[in-house]
């Protein structure tokens, strides 16, 4: 089991690799049919198996398969992101999954490979016959798993007119109105602004929440300085971020 995040061109680019105990011809017909999708796929697609075929998800806009090798390779988009399937054949019967997701939401990564992460599971349990049984995932607790492997607790810290600037966009595992009574219950009067936003030290100090990827909302918070250390304010920031999500545990 290995996965990694990476950049190029501007997007990132999840890896994921996964060992299956089924020959590929077996792990083609889960990955490209209908009725095998629906065991474990999060929507319900219908590919047309064809290069150029589009891709119907039951619901937005269709894909567009871009590669198609059977039973190598399958690959088509799905809005704006790309996911390329292959197939190798790995220790006689077995099969080496290799997902490629490439996508603009870095900050969403974590998600994504926690999502993919439960979906495989679920698709080794439709191979060995036991489709819809538990994989036993700690959803919470894997998707923080990969926010600390991908780097995505971190935030960054910038030079401008006025000073300087840190920032945190944090994607979450709890829907926004949760997220926001946390942040909240202790807001001075006058520091709640329309929307989801917070401030304090006249703006300095912003918390903003926003629509997430998956069923958690996005976190973005800044701190902004004339004087003192950015590097201070990144480590406080992140220290009341921790604060906050243990208060939402």
């Amino acid at each position: 089991m290995t996965e990694r995040l990476e950049s190029r061109d501007g997007r990132s680019v999840l890896h994921m690799e996964r060992r299956l105990k089924h020959p590929p011809e077996k792990v083609w017909r889960a990955i490209t049919e209908p009725a095998r999708l629906a065991e474990w796929f999060p929507a319900a697609m219908t590919p047309q198996l064809r290069k150029g075929g589009a891709v119907d998800f039951g619901f937005g806009d269709p894909g567009t398969v871009t590669d198609l090798d059977p039973p190598r390779l399958f690959a088509f988009t799905w809005g704006d992101d790309h996911l390329r399937w292959e197939l190798h054949p790995d220790g006689g019967e077995g099969t080496l999954l290799v997902l490629v997701h490439t996508f603009a939401d870095r900050a969403g990564a974590a998600s994504f490979a926690a999502g993919w992460h439960t979906c495989i599971a679920a698709l080794d349990l439709a191979l060995d016959g036991r489709a819809g049984a538990d994989p036993g995932v700690d959803d919470v607790a894997l998707h923080e798993r990969y926010v600390a492997e991908f780097g995505l607790d971190a935030g960054t810290a910038e030079t401008t007119p006025d000073g300087w600037r840190v920032r945190f966009e944090r994607q979450l595992t709890r829907p926004a109105d949760v997220v926001w009574a946390a942040l909240t219950a202790d807001a001075a009067p006058g520091s709640v602004r329309d929307g989801h936003v917070l401030e304090r030290d006249g703006g300095r100090v912003r918390w903003e929440l926003r629509e997430g990827t998956g069923h958690g909302a996005r976190l973005v918070h800044t701190r902004t300085g004339v004087d003192g250390d950015p590097d201070a304010a990144l480590d406080v920031g992140g220290t009341e971020i921790d604060a906050l999500l243990a208060r939402l545990r």
